[in-house]
């Protein structure tokens, strides 16, 4: 199993490699990327790797979910291949100021780092590695709702109200400035790539446009966004239907897709728009997939790769990649368990290989193929690119005709997953037959003929195998002769 296992990813990575050279141009050397052309993956530093137990103490435990367990800036140090193979740009690490819970939701102060994730140099060099490696770090910034404990709670006018937590007075002048100075501040010092603004609900809009006006005056490429809907001028939307949109569309198969027509509009008509399944504070999109009596593996890889290719721009949970599962709040923060198989992990790092190194398919001109029922067939077109993009979640393998005036004439379309070539039939059209619940993407380009890659990628698995079993045939025979004196 592990041989036929090995053998299938090597298959896979070399073909895909061999079809990315029909890939287009990728982005130009130094070009300004916009919020457009990011994938976020959405952490909490405690919940993902223990990287050294300096920092443990007697409020560390990895059994009970109410509690630290551990994770911490070395660990996500160390975990950065990981995560940079699966592609994501953007990496959201959540709040890392001194908290009294785990999930950064009941900070003490806006300036102290939380211990048990490290120290101040630590943080900074999460932010230098993962820069080194083309991501951007993000951190979230609670504009209220902190901790009764925080440093500024005893000064005067600062408090609205007190129940678990404080909300700030953010009609109080003096609260914004303070609030604005500190988070100037801290992206200053960290030199971080954005901000995701938190718990905004009783600000108002021309506090917050100071706010964001301030954060990008210390780096005019800071993307700044938040996880509430308002009319700020945030570098991308959010809508709190969305997630439930998405699940509700992939959480089983024949599902209506219509309703995302309108998300999917608003998303490619100007700002960007965040996009999800769930989300660090919901319940898990894998929760609905099993009240569905779901294949988990499955329906992971279905809504996973449609946040990634439907127009807007992806959040993804951390752990979604291995089905995590969980009601809101800590039964939804499990600890990253790096013993599951990766083979979904290594899916989405050849995807977002697709996207990376293509502006079309990420935000090239969208058009609908069909609709329908879990069926989703778009196109995706630039001046130099065109791509269309297949997404079976039904239960029935469907086809779709491509008429030649679509598509152009002398054309073929290439799988870039299974490697397909379909080219014009006698009818007129590309026709293309995909199996129930799969994801393809789909270049077109000139037609070429025979794929000589395609030919020399196989016939290196080819010879590759053959070496690996003459070596196993001679060591069993060796230890046959041994065996045998």
């Amino acid at each position: 199993m592990r041989l036929k296992k090995w053998l299938s990813a090597l298959t896979a990575g070399v073909l895909l490699s061999t079809t990315l050279v029909f890939a287009g141009v990728a982005n130009a050397e130094g070009q300004t990327s916009t919020m457009a052309d990011e994938s976020i993956y959405d952490l909490l530093v405690d919940r993902f790797f223990n990287g050294t137990g300096k920092n443990d103490d007697e409020q560390v435990n990895a059994k009970d979910p109410e509690m630290f367990a551990g994770g911490d800036f070395d660990g996500l140090i160390k975990k950065v291949d990981y995560i940079a193979n699966m592609g994501y740009t953007i990496i959201s690490i959540g709040s890392v100021f001194a908290t009294e819970k785990y999930d950064g939701s009941m900070i003490t102060s806006y300036e102290a780092i939380e211990p048990h994730f490290g120290t101040e140099e630590q943080l900074q060099n999460v932010v230098n590695t993962y820069q080194n490696r083309d991501m951007k770090i993000m951190v979230d910034f609670p504009v209220s709702n902190v901790s009764p404990n925080h440093e500024w709670a005893s000064q005067a006018g600062f408090v609205a109200s007190t129940n678990e937590q404080i909300q700030w007075d953010l009609s109080n002048s003096a609260v914004q400035d303070q609030l604005i100075e500190s988070a100037a501040a801290f992206v200053s010092k960290y030199d971080v790539d954005g901000v995701r603004l938190t718990n905004i609900e009783s600000a108002d809009t021309a506090f917050l446009n100071r706010l964001i006006d301030a954060l990008k005056a210390t780096d005019s490429e800071l993307y700044v966004i938040t996880n509430s809907e308002s009319d700020a001028n945030f570098d991308a939307k959010f809508y709190a239907d969305t997630a439930a949109l998405l699940t509700n569309a992939f959480k089983n198969v024949d599902l209506d897709t219509g309703v995302l027509e309108a998300h999917i509009a608003e998303a490619t008509s100007g700002t960007p728009v965040l996009s999800m399944t769930d989300t660090i504070w919901s319940d898990r999109f894998t929760r609905s997939s099993t009240a569905e009596g779901m294949y988990q593996p499955t329906r992971s890889k279905m809504s996973i790769a449609s946040t990634l290719l439907l127009p807007g721009v992806p959040v993804v949970t951390y752990g979604s990649e291995i089905a995590m599962n969980g009601t809101a709040g800590p039964e939804a923060h499990q600890y990253y368990n790096f013993k599951t198989d990766s083979e979904l992990a290594d899916y989405i790092g050849n995807l977002q290989s697709l996207l990376n190194d293509s502006d079309t398919l990420r935000a090239g001109e969208f058009k609908w193929i069909e609709n329908d029922n879990g069926y989703m067939a778009f196109e995706r077109k630039s001046d130099t690119e065109h791509w269309v993009v297949i997404i079976n979640n039904s239960s029935k393998t469907k086809r779709v005709n491509l008429p030649i005036a679509e598509i152009g004439e002398d054309k073929e379309i290439r799988g870039m997953f299974e490697s397909e070539i379909i080219r014009a039939n006698k009818d007129g059209n590309y026709t293309i037959i995909l199996d129930r619940e799969m994801v393809e993407v789909y270049q077109v380009i000139d037609e070429r003929g025979i794929n000589m890659s395609y030919i020399v990628a196989l016939g290196l698995v080819v010879v590759i195998y053959t070496i690996f079993m003459v070596a196993v045939m001679k060591r069993g025979k060796k230890r046959r002769a041994e065996q045998a004196k």
